[in-house]
């Protein structure tokens, strides 16, 4: 029953995707929000569990090649995914903005990207485009962590 990876793998996803709706459904309702916080955290899941129910019944592929990954493509994967722990860790205290801000430029250099200028435009602009948009269309409050607004 679970002799490939691909079941290995899509039984894993449900039980995390299990235990992820566990917690959304705990998160608490905000009763002047127009969409609720809990909306897209809820959907996620759901996504989560039916892509895994598919990963599971598909059939299992036999004649993959070994993974061709080189040693520098791993390290920057880590890397990447450290930076994601570090951006998580900081969201609350330093908020979105910042945080943002500094994940985009860094995350960004870290994959090679050199033009500065629109590097910094880019990564300012959507990060604020983002952040009124949630905070002042959708009035669902991002962090604001050391900045006044």
């Amino acid at each position: 029953m679970l002799a490939s990876v691909e079941r290995k793998v899509a039984l894993f996803l449900f039980v995390f995707s299990f235990a992820y709706l566990v917690f959304t459904f705990n998160l608490p309702p905000f009763p002047y929000a127009i969409v609720d916080a809990d909306a897209l955290p809820k959907g996620l899941g759901f996504l989560l569990a039916a892509l895994s129910i598919l990963l599971f019944i598909q059939n299992p592929v036999h004649d993959r090649k070994k993974s061709n990954m080189k040693k520098d493509e791993v390290l920057m994967l880590l890397a990447v995914a450290g930076l994601i722990f570090v951006y998580i860790l900081l969201f609350e205290l330093l908020g979105f903005v910042v945080v943002t801000i500094l994940f985009l430029l860094v995350t960004s250099r870290l994959l090679g990207y050199t033009k500065w200028k629109s590097l910094i435009a880019v990564a300012v602009g959507f990060t604020l485009v983002l952040y009124f948009s949630f905070n002042y269309l959708l009035q669902i409050y991002l962090p604001q962590g050391i900045l006044p607004f």
